[in-house]
């Protein structure tokens, strides 16, 4: 994967290629709260520092609204859902934290996925990533085993939500949790798509494009492989 990507950084109309901003401010190297609860985490996820920080700084911006509870889809070791239910609760967010993974691997890779075949990041336990949670505190966060939203959503379907975090690596997993989640997103809202940014990760990427169709909301894309959506009014996810 990274040898492609290597051999694509001399050729200036790949889609692909080392992506070295000029900017230099780096908030997350000053915020001591943020730097003690990652260095506890950082074992536990594979998102980078610079992720991880926009994670908890948007889970503050989503204080802002009076209500929702917030899901992430993809937990794997359970480092950035810990992160999530940190954020909340010391911003003095009271609605529950949902984490939603099959904890036996990536699901519905399809022919829009170009390294994904499934089952990749099964390294992992419902029972492990309960024990993280229990470690660092984090009695708001709820785990949900089973894919999603086909076998678990129906336990959280009477619920709003603020904030949600899409890390499942392929494009079906993707749109169904973003098209289930969507139009219970409350106005204001954010969905993150951790790998929107990635080579490997094009089903993805390619989803996210597709949303930029999508009334009633802006798509941003951060250079530190993010997307973001945020929602300013209500309207229905493409295919929903």
């Amino acid at each position: 994967m990274f040898g492609r990507l290597a051999r694509k950084r001399s050729d200036p109309h790949a889609l692909h290629a080392q992506v070295r901003p000029g900017a230099t401010y780096s908030p997350w190297n000053q915020d001591q709260e943020f730097r003690a609860v990652y260095e506890r985490l950082r074992a536990h996820t594979l998102v980078d520092i610079w992720r991880c920080h926009e994670l908890w700084q948007l889970v503050a911006q989503s204080a802002k609204l009076s209500g929702g509870a917030l899901l992430e889809v993809g937990v794997w070791r359970g480092g950035t859902g810990a992160l999530i239910a940190q954020r909340a609760a010391r911003c003095g967010i009271s609605d529950p934290v949902y984490l939603c993974d099959t904890f036996t691997g990536v699901v519905k890779a399809g022919d829009k996925d170009t390294a994904y075949k499934g089952g990749e990041h099964a390294d992992t336990s419902f029972a492990a990533v309960g024990a993280l949670l229990a470690d660092i505190g984090a009695h708001n966060a709820h785990l949900l085993q089973g894919i999603f939203p086909e076998q678990t959503a129906a336990r959280i379907e009477a619920e709003t939500f603020r904030f949600g975090h899409i890390d499942v690596d392929v494009y079906r997993s993707a749109r169904d949790s973003f098209e289930w989640l969507w139009p219970r997103l409350l106005a204001g809202g954010i969905v993150v798509f951790d790998d929107y940014g990635f080579i490997g990760c094009d089903g993805v990427t390619r989803y996210v494009e597709e949303l930029r169709a999508l009334p009633g909301c802006a798509v941003l894309h951060n250079l530190n492989g993010h997307a973001v959506v945020i929602k300013w009014q209500d309207a229905a996810a493409p295919g929903a």
